[in-house]
């Protein structure tokens, strides 16, 4: 790389749009683990079954529905701070109080309710993301798009990291409840962040509609060459790993790892791991493209889960745990760095809450509806052959990028449908 590429990538590095793609990582990763890993390990602890744990990925449905609200908040502005400001605060302090909230729930007595709380986590989460999604693309020019989304999902793991490796080592040392209280006020960063930050330009205006704001751009995305496929695509890319990912809370309980052990070796070592793989997945990208980087790290992601397997029949060892974590974090770390610079550069500015919301919910799909069942298959499969499924079942996510991003090939979409 030449000197000046370098200056340029550390001047952008330290930008006031990369800082703010960084918190705003962390503030979207948070929440997402308090109702998923850590809301799975005290469900657990309690005593509840494997199937109920399962179905309680279900409360991430509001993940795959945010296209229905994303048209609002493209057509509507809150008053003094703007279109994407104003609705970023709402969310965040409606997330602060539902966290507080999910907490003072007891998972063993009335899972139910404990459910109606986790959704409303869900939904402010969801509704964060969106705005989130629309602000980075918004704020960052098309060429740091990529360095952006590696920085945003560094955040989102330091988000995950708090929320599990942190969560999990505080609840070997004080009720679950006070654990969701601090981390309700962990997310105080967030909304500081939103204060302080600017409102993007929006240089190709804005819907003047709901019509506008709901129907074009739907119409304006399946107008492109191979739309459907993109779609596809982004629906099965990553769900083997997300699969896996889904039961793993349970896996490390039967397999009688710790709290402690979980939430250092899986979380803070891994955390590292990951902190690499996505800042290794921007630069590989600025070297190879994006095309041959979602080949190779789709590859490496299913490699990874096959490790789950190999470790359930090891069982009980926390270096054999290490070794799969720190490779698994790696290959993640890198491909979700790919999938989210795609995904990114596929949207129109005009419509970027709906359009980008319209893919990322596709993306939730497995994590709500697929990941849903695997409780069920885990339970009658044994953990070592639902590992070898969740490998197997990402290979026609990795098949359709013959259709529409071949090896070599230069660009994943023409430019005209940008």
């Amino acid at each position: 790389m030449q000197p000046d590429n370098r200056k340029s990538i550390i001047k952008a590095l330290l930008s006031r749009r990369m800082l703010v793609a960084l918190i705003m990582g962390y503030m979207a990763g948070l929440p997402l683990e308090l109702t998923s890993f850590v809301l799975k390990t005290w469900m657990r602890e309690e005593g509840v079954d494997l199937t109920i744990i399962g179905l309680f990925a279900l409360v991430g449905l509001p993940y795959t529905l945010k296209f229905i609200t994303a048209p609002v908040l493209d057509r509507f502005a809150i008053p003094l701070f703007g279109r994407r400001r104003g609705w970023l605060i709402i969310f965040q302090i409606g997330l602060m109080v539902s966290v507080f909230s999910l907490g003072t729930t007891n998972p063993g007595q009335n899972p139910t309710i404990v459910a109606f709380f986790a959704l409303i986590v869900a939904f402010f989460s969801a509704s964060q993301d969106t705005v989130i999604d629309a602000y980075r693309r918004e704020d960052l020019a098309d060429e740091e798009l990529g360095l952006g989304s590696s920085l945003y999902v560094s955040g989102y793991r330091v988000g995950m990291l708090l929320a599990t490796g942190g969560g999990l080592i505080l609840a070997d040392h004080m009720p679950f409840s006070m654990v969701y209280a601090i981390m309700a006020a962990c997310l105080l960063p967030g909304l500081i962040t939103t204060l302080m930050t600017p409102e993007p330009a929006t240089p190709f205006g804005t819907p003047g509609s709901m019509r506008e704001a709901i129907v074009e751009p739907f119409v304006e995305y399946f107008q492109r060459h191979n739309a459907l496929w993109i779609l596809a695509f982004i629906l099965l890319y990553k769900i083997g790993d997300t699969m896996a990912g889904s039961m793993t809370a349970a896996f490390y309980v039967d397999l009688n790892y710790t709290k402690t052990e979980v939430g250092t070796v899986v979380k803070l070592f891994g955390f590292w791991a990951i902190m690499g793989g996505s800042l290794l997945g921007g630069i590989i990208m600025l070297r190879i493209g994006i095309n041959r980087s979602l080949w190779l790290f789709g590859v490496l992601q299913a490699v990874s889960t096959a490790g789950f397997a190999v470790l359930s029949v090891i069982s009980h060892q926390v270096s054999a745990l290490a070794a799969v974590i720190a490779f698994e974090n790696l290959s993640a770390g890198m491909g979700t760095a790919a999938y989210a610079g795609f995904m990114a550069s596929i949207t129109n500015k005009k419509f970027t809450a709906t359009q980008y919301a319209l893919l990322t919910s596709l993306m939730g799909v497995p994590r709500v509806f697929a990941s849903a069942g695997t409780g069920y298959l885990a339970k009658n499969l044994g953990w070592t052959a639902f590992f070898i499924f969740c490998t197997l079942i990402a290979i026609p996510g990795m098949l359709l990028l013959l259709k529409f991003a071949p090896w070599n090939s230069k660009a994943v979409v023409e430019a005209e449908t940008l």
